[in-house]
């Protein structure tokens, strides 16, 4: 086998030799990519190099180009007055969005009568007719005539087996719980009193008020809290800011207020006791102390931090209100509009698919990565 190895060699070519000789040293210079990728990969992964990074590229962020600075000063002097008709842009903006405002307020009062008859239907107060609870089924969930007698039996046979509900049970509890920007905020202890939660009404300010809305929950008698109605306010803003007109976007949440829950002694889900042992420092003897501190609840949802006339925040106190502005407009704009597709999971299949569709042209893209990496020679999956 040596004998024919060594006279397969010595019949190749030069030219041939040469070849070979290209190949390997371009076989070396993808050696060397693969290193640099590499050790690239590695660099990424030290939250030092990261951190460095991160900070440099934010001291880029928003910096002067020069291209300003190299202007002649005929011309910056025009610019400044493009400026100046863009903060006018910016007041006529927040004025469209005054008249939106306005709109919303107006178009409300007839949707409300829409929402008040599935509020009633919801806590059973009506009982919708047969016409009403017609609803075409899409094509792809069209059943035979046979096929729908068998399943109007079988309902009528559970029917006849549980105790006839009312209204629509749980309603609300069970949108909160498909959705989960508003599940994150649920605690164990929070179901049953949201079981009790009949209705959530949006209300706008009134003409020629400061611009807000507030959100209404409405609860049955129930044993928890003896309010009927819990509501959380939101001031909005429309209008630039003087310090920084071209950072205006629309309407902003300036603040919100709550309102105070009056809980059933004992019922207080806002509020945990805990006991701790306290050692005496010069006597050694031990003591349990007993303290009342927070507890996570979405109930604390109406308790909002108070935001000072300055304006200033701790970042924690920040980081909440953030939170609570989402959820309150998430509320106002999706919730309340679309409850029923929400509680039958409808409304969740529907921002699922858009998040799908980024996901596949993500998948799509790192497959063509994967593809490219295995054509290279040099890959190693192992790495």
């Amino acid at each position: 086998m040596a004998d024919m190895d060594n006279k397969d060699q010595a019949e190749l070519d030069p030219a041939d030799l040469e070849d070979v000789e290209d190949v390997e040293e371009e076989e070396t210079g993808e050696d060397v990519n693969s290193k640099a990728r590499q050790l690239t990969v590695q660099m990424m992964q030290n939250p030092q190099i990261l951190a460095a990074l991160q900070e440099r590229l934010d001291g880029l962020v928003g910096s002067p180009s020069g291209y300003m600075e190299s202007l002649p000063k005929v011309v910056k002097r025009r610019v400044n007055a493009l400026k100046n008709l863009q903060v006018k842009c910016a007041h006529i903006e927040a004025k469209f969005y005054e008249e939106v405002h306005e709109l919303e307020r107006k178009y409300a009062a007839l949707y409300q009568p829409l929402f008040d008859k599935r509020s009633d239907i919801v806590k059973a107060a009506y009982e919708p007719t047969e016409e009403e609870c017609e609803w075409k089924a899409d094509e792809e969930e069209e059943l035979t005539e046979e096929m729908k007698e068998k399943a109007k039996v079988e309902e009528e046979k559970k029917d006849e087996e549980k105790e006839d509900p009312k209204g629509i049970p749980e309603f609300w509890l069970t949108v909160f719980k498909n959705v989960d920007l508003l599940s994150d905020m649920l605690q164990e202890h929070d179901e049953p009193i949201l079981k009790h939660l009949q209705d959530i009404k949006v209300k706008f300010s009134d003409p020629g008020q400061p611009m807000s809305f507030s959100l209404e929950f409405y609860f049955e008698p129930n044993e928890f809290f003896t309010n009927t109605l819990l509501t959380k306010t939101y001031k909005m803003r429309s209008e630039p800011d003087e310090n920084d007109p071209f950072s205006f976007d629309g309407p902003e949440i300036m603040g919100c207020t709550g309102c105070t829950i009056d809980w059933t002694k004992g019922k207080n889900i806002t509020l945990k006791t805990i006991k701790k042992k306290q050692k005496h420092k010069g006597r050694g003897t031990v003591r349990t102390v007993t303290k009342t501190v927070p507890n996570d609840s979405f109930f604390n949802f109406f308790t909002p931090p108070d935001v000072p006339e300055s304006g200033d925040l701790d970042e924690d106190s920040e980081a909440v209100l953030a939170a609570d502005f989402e959820i309150g407009h998430f509320i106002r704009e999706r919730i309340v509009p679309r409850a029923v597709l929400y509680f039958t999971g409808e409304a969740i299949e529907d921002d699922d698919d858009d998040y799908d569709e980024e996901g596949e042209e993500a998948d799509d893209e790192e497959g063509e990565e994967e593809g490219e990496e295995e054509n290279d020679p040099d890959y190693d999956p192992k790495v």
